[in-house]
């Protein structure tokens, strides 16, 4: 029986070792990568100056073309992120202003995200690399209800996010195989998708008081941010489109561009602005809050 208890400690403690090694190994990696995604971009660079930074979720990252900032003179930067919330623009911003980033103005897409206050699993994992190395994201993880596991426990949160942070995109670091989501400054841009679904129904939608719009609120006016948080358009044929005026009336200083682009030609999807309906929307934005004419 003695003997069965020390090779069985013996089989926790290497299993604990090899776990230790991995975890060091997976993260060494990911503190070099700084061309695979938006975090990583972030992460691992120094204080970059903006004119222009632009923070949300797909309906940011589809309909501010950063390119037609950098052409009116503004640096500008779209770090939009499909399928984010607010909690996963909070922590980028943090993690900005840590890297001591310059930010003139964050434009924010705050309009179906205010809806909720939940992590994105698939985006908010591709801060877990980090958790360690930076006080940002420790502290903005400390309320999620696994992050003992997550801090504590080696090499557990790259087999929990297996998908996100795992081997394969461990080993697409590694070669620095870059993927498109830095391409145009950021700015992911649609296509007209003739299978498109346009309708959409938002009548169960309602927006909250949602602390992490608070916290960017916060960070800009603590930082000397301009911050431009707008609603962007969705497609004519949606039920519910008072939703945006319950968050106008939640939250008067957020602009209602809900209806600037009309038309399903410029929507690849009910929610999501085709690159024309894009260019078009943008083109607005700047001559409305930059004073440039973009004719």
């Amino acid at each position: 029986m003695k003997r069965f208890l020390i090779f069985t400690i013996k089989i926790l403690l290497l299993a604990f070792f090899v776990l230790v090694v991995l975890d060091f190994v997976y993260t060494k990696v990911y503190l070099q990568s700084s061309n695979r995604g938006k975090i990583g971009y972030v992460y691992n660079s120094k204080a970059r100056v903006y004119d222009v930074v632009i923070l949300g979720s797909s309906r940011a990252n589809n309909h501010f073309v950063a390119p037609m900032f950098e052409n009116k003179g503004l640096k500008a930067f779209n770090y939009g992120m499909s399928g984010g919330h607010l909690f996963e623009a909070s922590l980028l911003l943090k993690l900005m202003i840590e890297r001591k980033y310059e930010i003139k103005n964050v434009i924010l897409e705050a309009d179906l995200n205010l809806s909720n206050e939940q992590e994105s699993e698939s985006v908010a994992s591709k801060f877990l690399p980090y958790i360690h190395n930076s006080e940002v994201i420790a502290s903005h993880f400390a309320q999620q209800p696994d992050f003992w596991a997550l801090y504590y426990i080696p090499f557990y949160r790259y087999i929990a996010f297996e998908p996100g942070i795992g081997f394969r995109e461990m080993y697409a670091a590694v070669r620095e195989k870059p993927t498109n989501l830095l391409d145009h400054l950021g700015y992911y841009p649609l296509g007209k998708n003739l299978n498109a679904n346009m309708k959409n129904d938002l009548t169960n939608l309602k927006p909250l008081h949602n602390k992490y719009y608070e916290e960017i609120k916060h960070l800009c006016k603590s930082n000397h941010i301009n911050l431009i948080a707008v609603m962007t358009p969705m497609c004519s044929n949606t039920k519910g489109l008072n939703y945006f005026e319950k968050v106008h009336q939640m939250y008067p200083e957020i602009h209602n561009y809900e209806k600037a682009v009309e038309g399903d030609q410029y929507f690849s999807s009910c929610g999501h602005m085709n690159n024309s309906g894009a260019r078009k929307f943008t083109a607005i934005i700047i001559r409305d809050f930059f004073l440039i004419n973009d004719n």
